[in-house]
């Protein structure tokens, strides 16, 4: 059971002031792919819209309605998303999952800030709405290719 000085430390001020400050808040006029994840958990959801050209991220917009854990992780992947490729996105993805379920080390650059989630390890319910904006890009990559 959780205490009271865990759920301070999980919602430290750092997660707060990136669920605040989170970047490409537009949803995008003409994306390439748009994608919509929700964790039937909690309810978050995560839209994105992506401009794709020559395989990578050009342009990017989300709309997030998720806890400050999930708000925080769309803005550390949404400051870095721009210039990616697919491969890079599920590279992330895989860390980022390893870091909550399996202890591992927090994701490597360019998604290096996702380790202020490492606390949320013990809170297996709060483990899908952190990936959900992951889970979004992939599935607008999915659309893309058809596209």
């Amino acid at each position: 059971m959780s205490t009271d000085s865990d759920l301070i430390n999980l919602y430290s001020k750092r997660i707060l002031a990136l669920a605040a400050d989170m970047p490409h808040t537009a949803r995008l006029d003409t994306p390439t792919a748009t994608a919509r994840k929700r964790s039937p958990l909690c309810g978050s959801t995560v839209t994105v819209d992506i401009v794709v050209e020559d395989g990578r991220i050009t342009d990017y917009g989300q709309d997030v309605k998720a806890c400050a854990l999930g708000q925080a992780s769309a803005a550390v992947i949404g400051a870095a998303v721009i210039g990616l490729t697919e491969a890079e996105i599920r590279r992330g993805r895989e860390e980022l999952l390893a870091m909550l379920k399996d202890g591992g080390p927090p994701p490597s650059a360019p998604f290096d800030g996702l380790e202020v989630l490492e606390p949320a390890r013990d809170y297996k319910n709060r483990h899908a709405s952190i990936m959900l904006t992951f889970d979004a890009l992939i599935d607008a990559f999915a659309t893309a290719k058809v596209n």
